[in-house]
């Protein structure tokens, strides 16, 4: 089983630095492509001195790490891609080769890697509660996670219009809906040390935005309305009581529900049975995949 490691980037060259050696270093020897999103601090000339064995593509315009990570898929033919952050690294050698042995049955189409931070956490996220059976989880984290490029590309790879944030759990929500599980990893934790360059702004106006366009999108009829107002008002309450960018939150939600009802977004909502799934398995947290084998869909039967 071959792999690759993608890794989105943006005027971080230190960080990013960090992460390919991490990349190299791995035991089962990746191809490692990187993608540059018009960086401006001299990142492509950081790369072809350092890492000329990489193969890296430069972006003429910045389109996001959700356009570009669609790219990568389209640029490798390996049966795995792996995707970290350029502000992450593998923690050890074996990270790549301890995870494609997670891909243990067709059923499993992205395994979710332990992942650690630093600087702002002491738990491992992500991390199998134990060996003695395959964990499945609603979702995966973008800095920590592998996936069957094949499945990627079947599904259409991420919804390029989310643009940043949430693209992720839109993705496994479809993915299980083709009857593919995100088994929870077993493997050494990605170390992901969450650059203070990030745009909080962005984070909170686009993460309100999309958890909107979710709903709209993926939740079957008669739960959608619900839905909907359900996570309007916790994104409100939440925007109120926590929120760095309070304005940036309503302001994502506005735009999410102006979206949807202007529209602009097609609804592709899927199967009742799997919505309740994917809720039970986001509410209650991972269960054996024995446990949820029959509530999946039969990979012989599924329309690509």
């Amino acid at each position: 089983m071959d792999a690759a490691v993608v890794i989105v980037t943006k005027n971080r060259k230190q960080d990013l630095a960090v992460a390919i050696r991490s990349a190299l270093n791995q035991t089962s020897q990746p191809r490692i492509l990187v993608i540059d999103d018009q960086s401006t601090d001299g990142t492509p000339e950081m790369l072809r001195s350092r890492f000329p064995m990489i193969r890296f593509v430069q972006s003429d315009t910045s389109r996001g790490y959700v356009f570009q990570r669609n790219r990568a898929a389209s640029l490798i033919d390996t049966e795995i891609i792996f995707s970290i952050d350029d502000d992450a690294e593998f923690s050890s050698p074996r990270v790549i080769e301890q995870t494609l042995r997670d891909f243990s049955t067709s059923r499993i189409g992205a395994v979710a890697i332990p992942c650690f931070e630093p600087r702002n956490d002491s738990r491992v996220r992500q991390s199998a509660p134990d060996s003695s059976h395959i964990w499945v989880t609603d979702r995966f984290v973008g800095t920590a996670y592998a996936v069957r490029r094949n499945i990627f590309l079947q599904l259409g790879g991420y919804r390029e219009h989310l643009l940043h944030q949430g693209e992720e759990g839109d993705f496994c929500l479809r993915m299980l809906a083709a009857g593919y599980i995100t088994r929870l990893g077993r493997s050494d934790p990605i170390h992901h040390y969450v650059s203070e360059h990030r745009s909080s702004e962005r984070m909170d106006f686009y993460g309100r935005r999309n958890d909107i366009l979710f709903a709209c999108q993926n939740v079957p009829m008669p739960y959608l309305p619900f839905h909907l107002v359900a996570t309007a008002v916790k994104g409100s309450i939440y925007a109120i009581r926590y929120a760095q960018h309070p304005t940036k939150m309503f302001s994502g939600i506005f735009s999410g529900l102006a979206e949807c009802f202007g529209g602009d977004i097609e609804r592709k909502p899927v199967d009742r049975r799997i919505y309740r799934l994917s809720r039970e398995l986001n509410k209650r947290g991972p269960v054996p995949l024995e446990s949820v084998i029959n509530r999946l869909p039969s990979l012989s039967t599924i329309s690509q």
